[in-house]
């Protein structure tokens, strides 16, 4: 995922982890849960809140970007 993708997701849309599955076997799924949030100052960082499972929510950011697919 880049900067550009994680700008043009939508609220629900789903993300794909490229290397950890769940249970099923299916690769880990998360929802964006807002808008992605970037600083003028500091032009190569973001942030897009996710949700995963009922009660877990954590951010992509530039860090862990490499790890989510958007397909």
């Amino acid at each position: 995922m880049t900067r550009a993708q994680a700008m043009a997701a939508n609220y629900r849309d789903i993300l794909h982890h490229k290397t950890d599955k769940g249970g099923d076997g299916d690769p880990l799924r998360c929802r964006v849960n807002g808008a992605c949030k970037t600083w003028k100052t500091r032009p190569t960082e973001f942030r897009l809140p996710v949700k995963y499972g009922l009660y877990g929510h954590f951010y992509i950011t530039q860090d862990n970007a490499g790890e989510w697919d958007t397909t």
